[in-house]
Formats: structure tokens, C-alpha cells, sequence
């Protein structure tokens, strides 16, 4: 369910522009091209991947300051991920966006913790530290990622414990009085080693709220912490544990509206008041606004090569998230759009695969089940008067809230019952379940005639099935004598539907190797979304459910990748053709998902990365897309329109400079900046929610004492304090009322850094 909580873009955090993945090797390697990846679930350098690929090392992450999931997008043309809120991540790969909180509706970009999926909306988010990569795959992978890797697939890789004793902590102090602290542990031997990482994030909000009571809006109280144990008890076995746990107790969304109260006159980067329901402890679950989220995760990885060229490998995983978030969807000081959403989750995961390899062929082949089970509570309380005043107008002149953050509409009960009833509260709920199982088997063979050229070919094959549920309680309003909001009344029985599905997912690759780091590579591959079994219906009954058909999309693609003299980078074009593309819009209050027809995307995405000396680069990206919903009638209402979300155009330039002073001692520079074109919040598309472009200045600098075991840098992000929107429309634009939510300013502070 859309609450507008999209947040965090590409443009509003991270210290640098865009690097190529290809230059994201350690400083200490000459040859860029000699990162290590594992998207094909065998240990290749990138520019051998015939796909589009970036890769982040964690090393160059902390180099250059990305501390949270949203600032990766920086690095990575054709990809945006916005976090506005821990409990709703958005992942946009080309401009589709995957960040829906219904547990009956699947994602479209498959995030991978440690081999595992956690693409599930509510419990995709973690902390970003003590990572080893980050790898991200355009054009759909469901051969290698799973039925969830419609367009694209992002993939975590923690550090591993390693032999050897070692350790780090960063400490730092910015503005909004922000606090960070993190680090890890490491010891062991080549037998048994362990690793311990954390990280501590705490600021102020940054839009004051003046409703007692009631914190700023957008602090951030956040803490992941993770364990790792890595068993190597001979060369040919490797058992690896991980266990993680993520908690956020960030404060309030600022939900703004344009037209109700003081944000109407002094704008939406002042204060604003957000106070909620006077009921939100008893009917919501918390008095004040904000997000209570907990993330567990538990990964068992065992590697064994058990003959010359085979390798078997079993990854296993479990999940469970647990977020309650109270928002206040009108943006006023009204008791009227008061909502909670509660969701919470498990999802298990195991997946068994053989490797070979030779110098003629390649091949995967494996088994996979995953299974998930997780629910949306969504309560609502308001003031009827208000409500009806502020949604209808039952009394004309009276208004809803005022300037001063009065609101007249309170007194609309006392009016019409002539002083009988001054309040008369109403609540009501929904809760939407979803149960989905995946069956899948897999296969992945590449076959090189000749020394030049590699020929792949994959599937999966998958069988699922698919159970929602809905439940509700909508009582009839007192005096009015209807329900308030367009669902059906179930008195808290759950209605179930169930569906199984069987799809086959193929893609192809080429790859020819023009010299020893330059390759030209193609792809064509298929993706799909699966089916939506969706209730209540559009009828909004519970008689039967709608079904919502898979949205699939074929890919095509070529590009160049490589390193030659001073310049390494990649250059790919891309086209994309879907069928049944699913959006989710807000009806009558209430989101829903709908099929809006045929759509397409042509693209183009350039990497490029120049080392002139040893301690000065500099590097840039380049994202284009031209496309949306076809322009034709089948289509409807959504004809012509732009995916939510994506830019036409994004770019991001900056420079490295790392110059050493004397033996041990450097000073370090990393300025950037950062363009993306105008963006639509919503479809359809509307003038008046989407954002006009936006362009950022970001710095890092500092000196680097006793060969790197100590470190001072400063950094400023959106220097400019440029004001801008994260997103807007919303539950309460289907009210009447968008809400509009500001980027985050200037921020900028000072880190420490000791190494052992």
C-alpha cells in the first residue's frame, strides 16, 4: 500500500557522483578490471559478466563516505533507490519502481542479502556497513536471481571473517546534531574465524513540528549489528554463518499539504503540524509518529568443491521484520487522515546448486524454494465532523485548517447536532495477508568454441502458488449512516483466495572478447512479475477476488565494457517491451493494483572512469530513458504516461584526488555533482505531483595519517541546500489533499577513522 514513502534519491545524500564499476577495485590494484564477482554464481572478473553490471567494493564505499542504501544510486546509472522511509524502500532500475507494502502484490527488483532474497518491501531495508560488494544487474536475471529480478537485481555481499586479527571504528559529528558510530572485529585462523560489524545512526529531524507531543519530523534513530562465522576445516569446504539484526525508531514522515494550515503559507521546508490522532496510542499503537521496525536474518552458506572443476553449494536463509509506522496522511493539524501500518513477516529460503567449469565450458544447475507469509494491518482513526467537513464541505465557509494551524472543521459535530456531540470519533481498519510459495529449477551453460567468444544460455523454470487474504472492520459512521472508507465490511473474518502459476524465464548471452580487457557483449532475456491475487476486488466486494495477469518484459541489449590506457568504463543500450504493466494507484482512498496495458523503454547507460596519476581520477556516469505506458488507446487512462519515478536523463561527475604529502601521510579531495531530470510521483502522471529537476553539489575531503590507520575527512552533501521534493500525492491526494515531502537540506560534519 502506497503511503508515500519513497524517499532518499539518488540526488540527496551520498558525498560523490557516480563511479564506474569497473574503477571500484581496490586502490591497490592497478588493473581495475580484476574485481571479483559472483553474479553468475561463479567467481569471474566483471568485465567478463555479459550483462550490465556495476559494482561497488566496500572499501571504496567507505572511501567515499556512502553510509545508508539510499546513497547507492549515485554510483549506478539507471538506478535510483529512495528511501523516505525504513518501512518502504523504492527500488527504481530503469525506471520501474519495485516498493509496494501489499503482502499480496510481488516485487520487480530482487534484492540479495548474502545469496538470500529480501525483496519483500517492509523488510528490504538494512544498515549499509562493513560491506565486501555490491553488485547490481540490469535487464532482467530470474535465471540467476530469482522470480523477482523482473528488471534488475541488487545484490548485498557482506565481509567475511578472514585469518588474521583486525579491526576499525569511524565516529562521526554533523549538523541536525548527527551522531554515527561504526566498525568491526575480526580474528581468527585459516580454520575458524569470526567477524562482528555494526553501525549507530542518531540526528534531529530537519522539518520542526510544532503539535505538542510530537517529535521533529525525520529524525533517525537507527542500529544494525551483525555477526559472522566462517568454518573452513579443509581447502575444498567452506561453511559460512551470518547473522543480522537491523532496528529503526525514526521519527514522523513530514506528510505536508500545500493548502492545509501554516505549511500553506510559509511554505514545506518550515514547520509544520503534524499531531495525529488524540487516539493513536489505543487505535494506531503508538501516541506519536513514527516507525518501530525490527529485522532479523539468519544465513547458512556451505561451499564444497568435491571434484577437479565441480562445486556444489547450498545457500539457506530466514527472514523476519516486524515495523509499526503512524503517519498522519492530510499533512495538518486536522484530526482527519490518522493512519498506522503494522507489518510484519517471515520468509525462508533454500537453494541447493552444482558449478563446473573448464576451459571450453561453464555451467549451473540447481534447485530453489522459497516461501513467504507476511500480513498488512492498516487502522484508521478521525473525528467525523472533521472529516466530512474536510472531505465534503458539508458546511459551507467553515473551512478545514486554518493558518495558525487551527482547524475549524472540529467544530462541524457541535454545528449539526446543535451542541448535542462535540466529538464523535471514528476508527476502522483493513488487513491484507499474503501466503506465496516458489518451486524453481535452474539451469545456466556457456560454451566457448573459440577463445574469443562465449555463448550462454539459462532458465528457470518455476511453479508457484499464491494465497490472499483480507480483512476488515468498517463500521458504520454514527449520524452520517455509512462507512467512511471504500472497502467492504468482512466484521474481522479473513476471506482467502488462492492461484498457481507456471512460467519459463530463458535468457541468452554472447560475449567476444576484442582484447584482454575489452569485451563487446549481448543479452536477451525474459522477466516477469508474478500475477496479483488481489482482494478486496474493484467491485470492492469479497465474493471473489480480481486477478491481476503477470506482467512479463523482454530485454535486449549490447554494450562495450573495458579498460584501455588511463580510461576504463562500459557503454550499453538497452530496450525493453512489457506486456500487462502493473501499476499501483490510490482509488477512493484505498490502493489497488491495475494492469496498464503494454509499455516500453529504450535506454542508454555509460560508465567512465580516468586515472592520470596515481593519486588523481576522475570519473562520471550517464543515464538515459526514453519510455513509459504506449501511447495508444487499449491503454486507457494511463496512455502516454511516464513510469513513476524515472528521469529521462541522470548524470553524475566528480573527481579523486588522493595526494601524498610524505611516507605516510595524504590529503584527499572528492567533489561531485549530481543531475536528474524532472520525475512524475504518480501515475497517471500529473503536473502538480512530480518534481522539476534537480542538480547537487556534494564534498568529501580530509588527510589520511600513518599510512591509513588514521583518518580525518569532512564532507557536505547538497551543498547548496538546494529544496526539493522526495515525493508527493500520497494517501491524501485521493482525499483531496496531496502531501508533499521535502528532501533532506545541507547537511555536513566531521568522521574519524582508526584502523588496526
Amino acid at each position: 500500500m502506497k503511503f508515500g514513502i519513497y524517499a532518499s534519491s539518488l540526488l540527496a545524500g551520498t558525498a560523490v557522483a557516480a563511479v564506474p564499476a569497473i574503477a571500484l577495485a581496490d586502490e591497490a590494484d592497478a588493473d581495475s578490471n580484476q574485481i571479483v564477482v559472483t553474479t553468475q554464481k561463479v567467481e569471474q572478473r566483471a568485465v567478463d559478466v555479459p550483462i550490465t553490471l556495476s559494482v561497488a567494493s566496500g572499501e571504496r564505499m567507505r572511501d567515499l563516505g556512502v553510509t545508508d542504501i539510499g546513497e547507492l544510486s549515485a554510483y549506478v546509472p539507471g538506478l535510483n533507490v529512495q528511501v523516505q522511509s525504513a518501512n518502504n524502500p523504492g527500488f527504481v532500475i530503469r525506471g520501474i519502481t519495485s516498493d509496494s507494502g501489499s503482502a499480496q502484490q510481488g516485487p520487480r527488483v530482487t534484492l540479495y542479502y548474502n545469496g538470500i532474497d529480501i525483496s519483500r518491501s517492509r523488510g528490504a531495508y538494512q544498515g549499509v556497513y562493513d560491506l565486501d560488494r555490491v553488485e547490481v544487474a540490469k535487464g532482467p536475471q530470474a535465471t540467476l536471481f530469482g522470480t523477482a529480478a523482473t528488471i534488475g537485481a541488487i545484490s548485498f555481499v557482506s565481509a567475511r571473517p578472514e585469518a588474521g586479527t583486525s579491526a576499525a571504528l569511524t565516529g562521526a559529528y554533523g549538523n541536525l546534531d548527527a551522531r554515527r558510530i561504526e566498525g568491526f572485529v575480526n580474528m581468527g585462523n585459516d580454520v575458524i574465524a569470526a567477524r562482528i560489524a555494526g553501525q549507530w545512526k542518531k540526528r534531529d529531524g530537519y522539518i520542526e513540528n510544532l503539535a505538542p507531543g510530537q517529535d521533529d519530523l525525520y529524525a533517525q534513530d537507527q542500529l544494525g549489528l551483525r555477526g559472522s562465522l566462517r568454518f573452513t576445516p579443509t581447502t575444498d569446504f567452506t561453511a559460512d554463518f551470518v547473522f543480522t539484526y537491523d532496528r529503526q525508531r525514526n521519527s514522523g514522515t513530514p506528510f505536508l499539504s500545500k493548502s492545509l494550515g501554516s505549511t500553506s503559507v510559509d511554505g514545506l521546508y518550515d514547520a509544520a503540524y503534524l499531531g495525529g490522532s488524540p487516539l493513536s496510542g489505543e487505535l494506531l499503537g503508538s501516541d506519536k509518529l513514527g516507525l518501530d521496525r525490527d529485522v532479523y536474518d539468519a544465513n547458512l552458506t556451505l561451499s564444497w568443491d568435491f571434484a577437479d572443476g565441480w562445486n556444489f553449494t547450498t545457500v539457506n536463509g530466514y527472514r523476519n521484520f516486524d515495523a509499526l509506522e503512524v503517519f498522519d496522511a492530510d499533512g495538518s493539524a486536522a484530526w482527519f487522515l490518522e493512519f498506522a501500518e503494522h507489518a510484519k513477516g517471515w520468509q525462508a529460503s533454500h537453494e541447493g546448486r552444482f558449478t563446473y567449469s573448464d576451459p571450453k565450458w561453464r555451467a549451473s544447475f540447481g534447485w530453489n524454494y522459497f516461501v513467504e507469509d507476511s500480513s498488512q494491518y492498516v487502522p484508521f482513526s478521525t473525528e467525523l465532523g472533521t472529516f466530512l467537513q474536510c472531505y465534503a464541505n458539508v458546511i459551507p465557509g467553515l473551512g478545514c485548517v486554518a493558518d495558525d494551524n487551527s482547524v475549524p472543521a472540529s467544530a462541524t459535530a457541535g454545528l449539526v447536532t446543535g451542541g448535542l456531540l462535540t466529538q464523535v470519533p471514528y476508527s476502522s481498519w483493513t488487513k491484507n495477508y499474503g501466503r506465496n510459495q516458489t518451486w524453481s529449477m535452474f539451469g545456466d551453460v556457456s560454451w566457448t568454441p573459440v577463445e574469443q567468444l562465449e555463448l550462454t544460455a539459462g532458465a528457470r523454470v518455476l511453479i508457484e502458488k499464491r494465497r490472499s487474504g483480507f480483512a476488515s472492520n468498517e463500521p458504520v459512521a454514527p449520524i452520517y449512516g455509512a462507512i467512511l472508507l471504500p472497502y467492504p465490511d468482512t466484521a474481522g473474518e479473513i476471506v482467502y483466495a488462492r492461484r498457481s502459476y507456471a512460467a519459463v524465464l530463458p535468457r541468452f548471452n554472447a560475449l567476444y572478447r576484442v582484447a584482454p580487457n575489452i569485451n563487446l557483449y549481448a543479452t536477451i532475456s525474459k522477466g516477469r512479475r508474478s500475477p496479483v491475487v488481489q482482494l478486496p476486488n474493484a467491485a470492492s466486494t469479497v465474493a471473489y477476488a480480481d486477478e491481476i495477469a503477470s506482467e512479463t518484459v523482454w530485454n535486449f541489449e549490447g554494450g562495450i565494457k573495458g579498460s584501455a590506457g588511463i580510461f576504463s568504463g562500459s557503454l550499453g543500450v538497452y530496450y525493453d517491451k512489457y506486456d500487462n504493466f502493473q501499476v499501483s494507484v490510490i482509488e477512493d482512498g484505498r490502493t489497488v493494483t491495475r494492469s496498464a496495458g503494454s509499455a516500453s523503454n529504450i535506454g542508454v547507460e555509460a560508465e567512465l572512469d580516468a586515472r592520470f596519476t596515481s593519486w588523481l581520477g576522475a570519473f562520471g556516469n550517464l543515464g538515459f530513458i526514453s519510455g513509459g505506458i504506449d501511447d495508444k488507446a487499449s491503454n486507457g487512462v494511463y496512455a502516454g504516461d511516464k513510469f513513476r519515478l524515472q528521469p529521462r536523463w541522470q548524470w553524475s561527475a566528480g573527481f579523486n584526488l588522493n595526494a601524498p604529502l610524505n611516507d605516510s601521510t595524504s590529503v584527499f579531495l572528492t567533489p561531485s555533482v549530481t543531475y536528474r531530470s524532472k520525475i512524475y510521483f504518480e501515475i497517471p502522471n500529473s503536473e502538480a505531483i512530480s518534481q522539476n529537476p534537480v542538480t547537487l553539489v556534494n564534498l568529501r575531503g580530509g588527510v589520511s595519517l600513518m599510512r591509513g590507520k588514521f583518518q580525518v575527512a569532512g564532507y557536505a552533501r547538497n551543498l547548496t541546500d538546494k529544496k526539493y521534493l522526495l515525493d508527493a500525492g500520497n494517501t491524501g491526494g485521493s482525499f483531496g489533499y496531496p502531501t508533499f515531502i521535502p528532501a533532506e537540506p545541507r547537511t555536513y560534519g566531521i568522521e574519524l577513522t582508526a584502523r588496526y
